[in-house]
């Protein structure tokens, strides 16, 4: 487990920090497996296509989510991702659909999770902490 201060990093997390991380963790964890796992399950022995590599991806993702549970700071590039496809979709894609005024349904019905990553993420990620293990 992540203990709130390690040697390779001067900087102290507190347990207020990692108890908001895990809740993120968990909380991709739990989209993903009500939302993705019922529709990879639904249609396992498909015929490959590009939805079926995003459906795959998402799965590993969620997976991957549970890891952050027990390590919440080794796993922080994991909420990096997160937080970059999102803004990624929000500013490339949703934005211009939005402000030519054809946002489809499908972008419509995942802005609210995509707006909710976006908000929340960089809430609960410890910057400095980043800093000094990733960049520095």
């Amino acid at each position: 487990m992540d203990s709130a201060h390690t040697t390779d990093n001067p900087i102290t997390i507190s347990p207020f920090r990692l108890k908001l991380l895990r809740a993120m963790y968990l909380l991709i964890f739990v989209g993903l497996a009500i939302t993705i796992w019922p529709i990879v399950y639904a249609t396992s022995g498909s015929p490959a296509d590009p939805n079926t590599v995003v459906l795959a991806f998402l799965t590993i993702l969620s997976l991957l989510a549970l890891l952050g549970l027990l390590n919440p700071l080794k796993m922080l590039p994991l909420l990096l991702f997160e937080l970059g496809w999102k803004l990624t979709w929000a500013l490339v894609f949703a934005l211009p659909m939005m402000l030519a005024g054809n946002m489809t349904a499908y972008a419509n019905e995942i802005m609210f999770a995509v707006i909710l990553g976006i908000v929340l993420t960089p809430l609960v990620i410890p910057w400095k902490y980043v800093y000094h293990q990733f960049l520095k």
